[in-house]
């Protein structure tokens, strides 16, 4: 774990009020983060005992999807949004594996991120970290680096896993996919899911929790039927959409979830 900085680290990062990634870092093992974020998934918890299963399985999901578009649909190419601070079997780890000159962007907001992206990924000229708001469609696609790494001529993967959720709905999430859908060639595959609930007291007490906890930079837990509206226009893959250890999954052993309160929903689909 990290040092406690009072109100900035060293890379200016405000470390007193908790970031989605940070959390995330910490329910995966890692050590890039600090004790708000700790604190906030220690509170957390105590509603959703499930998260930190629920978060591996999350990251392998991700892993098994890029390796088989990667092996089995010869994608290439990769535009992460809302990728997170590095951890063990990045996207361009799991995709140069299948082909070496696989090309690879991260897209985040947290300044931590790109630190630690740019520190990590010096040597790999296939890879680069931007730091953008997964919003601004425009913004990301005019950026030197995925005008030098992304040719939307060929066949793209838009990755959007478990990040959908710290879209408000005033920013449209379904419209933010359809834009990066328009940007892509025919060929390219979408994938997407986010954190959803049956239960409406889950939904809301997590929803507003986080809102609270981040200042703002959260939009709501869901239900199945909103992600659904996400892949509208586009050709779903097999086995569909659903619960993602049901995608596809090299075995049944991963950590199981103790409490079903909520769980990622979602899915890859091929833009026709």
């Amino acid at each position: 774990m990290r040092e406690e900085p009072a109100g900035t680290d060293e890379f200016g990062v405000d470390v007193t009020t908790p970031s989605v990634a940070r959390m995330y870092d910490h329910y995966l093992g890692g050590k890039d983060n600090y004790a708000v974020d700790r604190e906030a998934v220690a509170e957390l918890d105590k509603k959703v005992p499930s998260t930190k299963p629920l978060a591996i399985n999350n990251r392998r999901f991700l892993q098994r999807v890029v390796r088989i578009l990667a092996r089995d649909y010869g994608i290439r190419q990769f535009l992460d949004h809302g990728s997170g601070l590095p951890t063990q079997d990045n996207v361009h780890q799991v995709a140069q594996r299948i082909d070496p000159t696989s090309r690879v962007v991260y897209v985040d907001n947290d300044p931590i991120v790109l630190a630690h992206g740019r520190a990590l990924l010096q040597e790999n000229e296939y890879t680069a970290v931007i730091q953008a708001d997964m919003r601004e469609t425009d913004e990301i696609f005019a950026h030197p680096e995925v005008r030098r790494l992304i040719n939307t001529e060929e066949p793209v993967a838009a990755l959007f896993v478990s990040v959908m959720h710290c879209i408000p709905d005033s920013s449209d999430p379904a419209a933010l996919v359809r834009r990066v859908a328009d940007r892509l060639p025919s060929g390219s595959c979408l994938v997407i899911n986010q954190l959803v609930s049956h239960d409406k007291s889950t939904r809301d007490f997590v929803t507003d929790f986080m809102d609270r906890s981040t200042h703002g930079n959260w939009g709501r837990v869901r239900e199945p039927k909103d992600v659904e509206r996400y892949f509208e226009g586009l050709e779903v893959l097999d086995p569909g959409l659903g619960e993602i250890n049901d995608w596809r999954p090299d075995s049944d052993l991963g950590p199981r979830q103790l409490t079903d309160e909520w769980f990622e929903f979602g899915g890859v689909a091929r833009k026709p």
